[in-house]
Formats: structure tokens, sequence, C-alpha cells
């Protein structure tokens, strides 16, 4: 028996969806590989569809950029794109080389395309062209954006203006970011602006207007601080030495209930350690629940400088037992300052022996500098000249000042001399080591010496140099 006919209503379905082209707008955003594209593209360009669909074809873009590793097959599309490019390709293509190897090509497309009347910027592009602009420290480059900007209005919005403050932050200019900042209504400035801003002084070294800048936010402005302004605000705690605003932003983070995430706690372990509260920054570090070797090196350090050399070594010996973190030369830094702090000089022997051994971390200058310490304060002093003279790189002036600290607490005057040579012929106008060496001198009861040592200061007519007075006074 025969199928039957189809109705007229079928049959006129059955047609339509024949001969009805697909949503190549979904079909691009669907794609899930490169040969996806491929075949979309073959499709658009057999059907003409790329000659007259400029919004497919900007899906297709985007889809091409977020497949592939590199930007260069999406730059290719772009320039055999029939229709003139819109304003979204323009920004696809400028986020992707802002954010990829040579970001300078986003500034320079950024260019072409002011060069087509039709096609005028919005806060996306420069939102995209000052992230290129800061990854580069470019300041000229952000200066002429700026520029950009005035002209076209955009200096309201609060992402082209954060653009602004971070290009300016990471070329340098502090300042310049502070005038963008302070000519932002107060309405726009979010949490993003003000971050970007307290970084950027922390980042720039004036860590107190960063802590100046933060209150202001906080008690004036009211803006809930985000984490990465807190870990930045803590980081300047810690070299300012503001242990109460540290313990303010502790307070917070409890009230908030927030649980300390790796950035966040070791900026507050590190910021209790260097300011001396080496009891607070091991409780914050008890309490995470994840670590990396940074926290574990903030809190060995925090335990070595502040005197508390054996619960630093305690620590380290914790950080032994763990399976995926393993001590770098930081860690080894601050055990081996502990072990000279703690007058362990077999150990610290041994640890130093033991890093490229075990750990493969090779001694660098300033494990040279502990171990000729720890030698030093063992008395061990012509070790420790054996071993400066045995380094790999030529020593400085600092590791020799601390073989002559030794010899002075030693009253080792022979190996004293000797390093005195070596730091005046690294620098032959330092006053400093002659008032030591003739101190040395003096308390041995060698007047012709002290002598001899003072006529030298007055017609070589020597300075002292800033910082010498630790070695003078055996620090």
């Amino acid at each position: 028996m025969p199928p039957p006919k189809p109705t007229t209503t079928t049959a006129n379905h059955l047609r339509k969806t024949l001969t009805q082209q697909p949503n190549v707008s979904r079909l691009a955003d669907k794609c899930t590989t490169h040969h996806h594209l491929t075949q979309l593209l073959a499709h658009m360009i057999t059907t003409s569809r790329i000659n007259t669909d400029n919004y497919a074809a900007s899906r297709l873009l985007l889809s091409t950029i977020s497949l592939s590793n590199t930007v260069s097959y999406a730059i290719k599309l772009f320039n055999h794109i029939p229709l003139q490019p819109n304003s979204f390709m323009y920004n696809t293509i400028i986020r992707a080389l802002a954010e990829g190897p040579e970001p300078e090509k986003g500034l320079t497309l950024y260019k072409g395309m002011r060069r087509l009347e039709a096609r005028q910027p919005g806060k996306h592009t420069f939102t995209f062209v000052l992230k290129g602009c800061a990854r580069m420290r470019w300041l000229m480059g952000c200066r002429e954006v700026h520029c950009e900007v005035v002209k076209w209005g955009f200096g309201w919005d609060k992402y082209v203006g954060n653009g602004l403050v971070r290009g300016y932050v990471e070329a340098g200019v502090v300042g310049e970011a502070r005038m963008v900042f302070d000519e932002m209504a107060e309405r726009v400035r979010g949490s993003m602006v003000w971050t970007s801003m307290v970084c950027g002084y922390v980042k720039g070294g004036e860590e107190k207007e960063g802590l100046v800048l933060f209150e202001r936010m906080v008690r004036e402005d009211g803006v809930e601080p985000s984490g990465a302004m807190l870990a930045s605000v803590l980081s300047a705690c810690a070299k300012e030495g503001c242990l109460g605003l540290g313990d303010r932003i502790y307070g917070f983070l409890r009230g908030k209930g927030v649980e300390l995430g790796v950035i966040l706690g070791t900026a507050l372990v590190d910021m209790y350690a260097k300011n001396g509260a080496v009891a607070k920054a091991r409780i914050v570090f008890e309490s995470m629940r994840e670590r990396n070797i940074a926290t574990w090196n903030a809190m060995i350090h925090g335990f070595a400088v502040h005197g508390h050399g054996e619960e630093a070594l305690v620590v380290f010996y914790e950080l032994k037992k763990d399976e995926v973190i393993k001590p770098n030369h930081i860690t080894f830094v601050g055990v081996l300052s502990a072990c000279g702090h703690e007058g362990y000089l077999e150990l610290g022997h041994d640890i130093f022996y033991l890093m490229k051994e075990v750990y493969n971390v090779e001694p660098r200058i300033e494990h040279y500098g502990c171990m000729v310490d720890i030698l030093g304060r063992g008395g061990k002093l012509e070790e420790a000249e054996e071993l400066i003279r045995g380094m790999p790189w030529e020593a400085d002036i600092v590791i020799w000042g601390t073989l002559l600290s030794a010899c002075k607490s030693s009253r080792n005057i022979e190996v004293a001399k000797r390093a005195v040579e070596e730091i005046l012929r690294l620098d032959p106008s330092n006053h400093a080591v002659h008032v030591v060496l003739s101190n040395m001198y003096a308390e041995a009861g060698s007047w012709e010496h002290v002598s001899s040592r003072r006529e030298t200061m007055k017609t070589g007519n020597l300075k002292k140099v800033p910082g010498w007075s630790l070695v003078e006074n055996g620090g």
C-alpha cells in the first residue's frame, strides 16, 4: 500500500525547512573546534553570506579568537572580510592584541580605525587600548589615548577612567594617575577605581599616600574594599609599620566571615610578622586552609628576623613534611638567618650544603652572607674568609662588612686587615672601615697602628659612608 501523500501544510513546511538558511550567528557562537569554524567560514563564502551579514561575520571573528591560541588567524579573517568591519570587530581584535604578546599593535589598529570616520570609538575601545598601554608601561601611549578619551567625552566612564589610572600607574607616573582619579566624579568611582589608585601608590613605593587614601575611602566615601585592595594595603602596613590598621583589616575580614585565601592570608601573615606580632602571624598562618611557599616564607622570616630562631626552624621542619610545596631560595635565607641567631653552626653548615644537593636550590650571595655570619658568630673567621674567596662570583662590600663585623666581635685583627683591604679595593673612599680597624688596634693597645690609620684618614680626606655605623658598633 503506497504511503499517503503529504498535506499541503506539511509540504510547505518541508519546502521552507529545506530552503531556509541556517542561523549563522548562532552557529558561530556554538563552534567548539577550529575545524567547525573553517566549515562555517566556507559556508558563508559559498553562500555569499560573508558579503552581506556583518553581524554573523563579527560573531565568527569572536569565536575564532576564543578557540585559537594566537590572534593571527583572526587578523587574517578581519583583513579579508569584504564589508567594512564594524566597531564590534575592531574592539574584538584590539582586545585580543592588548592581551597578547604584541599589545602595541592594538594601538596601531585603533589609529587605523580612527582614520575611518564612519567608525567611532566607544568606551570598550578605549578600555581595551588602555589595557595594552598598561601592559607595555607606555606613558606616551597613555597620554595619547587620554587625549582621545577627553575628545570623545568618555572621561565619565568608570571603566575608561580605571584604564587611565592603571595605565599611568604601570607607566610609573602615579601623580598623573591621581589627577585622573581626582577628576572623576565621586558617583563614578567604584571599588575597582579605588583599588587601582590605592594599589598604584603601594606598587610605586608611596605606601603612606596609599594608606591615607584607603582610610579616606573607608571613612568618607563608604566604599567596601576589594580583596585585591586589602592585600595591597596590608603590604603597605607591613612596610610602614601600621599594625593598628592591619589589625582593623583583619577584624573587618572576620566580621564579614571571609575565609582567608592564599593571597589575603599571606598578606596578613607577612604584615603581622614584619610588625613583630609573630604570635598573631602564627594564628593566621594556622587558620589558613591553603598556603603557598610565600606563606611559609613569611612565617619563617618573621620568626627569624625577630629573634625567634627556634620557632623559625620548627616551621621549616613542618614545611619539609609537605609533599607539594618545596622550599626556595627565600626560604633558606630565613632558615640560615635563624641558625645564625641561635648559634647553630653545624646545622647551618649542613643546611647550606644540602640546599643544592637535596632541594636543587643554587646558593646565592645572600646565602653566602648568612653562612659568613654563622661562621663569624662561631669564631670560624678563617673558614668564613675561605668561603668568601671560594664564591663563584666576586664578593661585594656587604659580605666583607659582615666578616669585618665578626672580626671586631672576636678581636681578630689579622682577618680584619684583609677584610678592610678588600673593602677599600671595592670602595677606596670608605671611611668607616678605617675607624673599625683603628678601634680594634686601640683595644689591642697597638697605638702605633692607631696613629697610622688616623693619618691615612686625614691625608685621604675620607668621609664616613652611611650605614657603616652597624659595623662600627658590631651590629
